[in-house]
């Protein structure tokens, strides 16, 4: 889905790493969340409460997923699930744009 119609969108940027990743939260009609971001080149580890699907539009990175040791490369196209209450690492590689669902 290239769009999101009829979303609530929150005012209030979500910000991580001074300022290296930030994201925008919206709400669709059903009230599904969704967060729309830019990463910027680095190493970063996040941690979630919900399964999350993350979807890369544009740019690249490095994953390592909770229980592996090893490292899968995403790029544009591609997407990547990381499983509830957990956490993940990236190594990203270029300006990175990305599409986040939460699945509850």
């Amino acid at each position: 889905m290239d769009n999101f119609n009829n979303v609530t969108a929150v005012k209030k940027a979500n910000i991580y790493f001074d300022g290296k990743v930030t994201s925008r939260t919206i709400y669709l009609e059903n009230g599904e969340k969704k967060t729309l971001g830019i990463m910027l080149p680095g190493e970063y580890e996040f941690g979630t409460a919900d399964k999350e699907l993350m979807e890369i539009t544009q740019g690249n990175m490095e994953v390592l997923l909770p229980g592996s040791d090893k490292w899968m490369s995403i790029a544009s196209g591609n997407s990547f699930e990381v499983p509830s209450n957990s956490k993940f690492k990236l190594i990203v590689k270029e300006v990175t744009d990305y599409c986040c669902s939460y699945i509850k």
